[in-house]
Formats: C-alpha cells, structure tokens, sequence
C-alpha cells in the first residue's frame, strides 16, 4: 500500500514539472519507510522513462536562457541536483550564444554604453547578477561585436 500511495505521490509532483531526481528524493522522504524504497522507486520511475535529469536540466536551461548567463544557469542547475555531466552537455549551447543573449538583456534596461566609470559599474553589475561572466560583460561594454 505504501509502494502504491509513494508512487501516486512522486508521478503527481512530475505531472506538474520536471523534477531532478535529488528533488523528488527530498520530497518523498518524508512518506517513506527508508531511503532504499525512494530509490528503489526512482530507478524505477527512471527507466519507465517518467523522470530524467537531462529533461529537468533542459526545462531549467529553456526557462532561464533568455535572462540569464551561463553562470547563473548553472548554479539553478546545481542547485536542483543535477549531475556535473549533464550540467555541461546543457550549457554548451547557452555559452555558444552568450554574448547575444548579454545583449538582449543590457538592451533591455539601458539605450546607450557607459560614459563613464559609474556607468559601467552599474551596467557591469546589472549583467553580473544575471550570471554572464566577466569576459563577456566587458567585451559588451567596450562595444565589441
């Protein structure tokens, strides 16, 4: 009964979203008799196919990618559990086209380059807290194409 009722559970939580396996596990603890039947369940629920990693990271990935770098990213990946060597099979795009999404967003919240120094600590740090690293926040600033 208890197998039946942690099921139920786990598949309503992924009917909604993607969840990573590390969440569902956090979830589901509470409702369990041990450790060992979450993972048991997980495996299970793994190779029907109904939870995946690489889907939550991508969904992750697909949200975020319009607002934010790859820094930021990949610290929401973290964050939900997801695996180092999906975290890098999913970045690889969002690095790819960094510094045009960088644009996008600068262009967003300002019309002109800074003119000078208070300008670009503002613009810098505006890009910073959305994750874009370093390299491309100055290459956008210096107006580099």
């Amino acid at each position: 009964m208890a197998d039946i009722s942690l099921r139920q559970k786990a598949i309503s939580y992924l009917s909604r979203r993607e969840h990573s396996r590390r969440e569902l596990f956090k979830k589901l603890s509470p409702l369990a008799v041990s450790p060992d039947e979450i993972h048991q369940l997980l495996d299970t629920l793994e190779q029907e196919g109904l939870q995946s990693d690489l889907r939550t990271a991508e969904a992750i990935v697909r949200a975020r990618q319009g607002k934010h770098g790859a820094l930021r990213i990949k610290q929401d990946l973290l964050m939900h559990g997801i695996p180092d060597e999906i975290i890098q099979q999913v970045l690889v795009d969002v690095k790819d086209d960094e510094l045009s999404q960088a644009k996008a967003v600068w262009a967003k919240r300002f019309q002109s380059l800074p003119s000078n120094a208070a300008e670009r600590a503002k613009q810098g740090r505006y890009l910073q807290n959305r994750g874009f690293s370093m390299a491309i926040i100055q290459s956008l600033l210096r107006g580099d194409d």
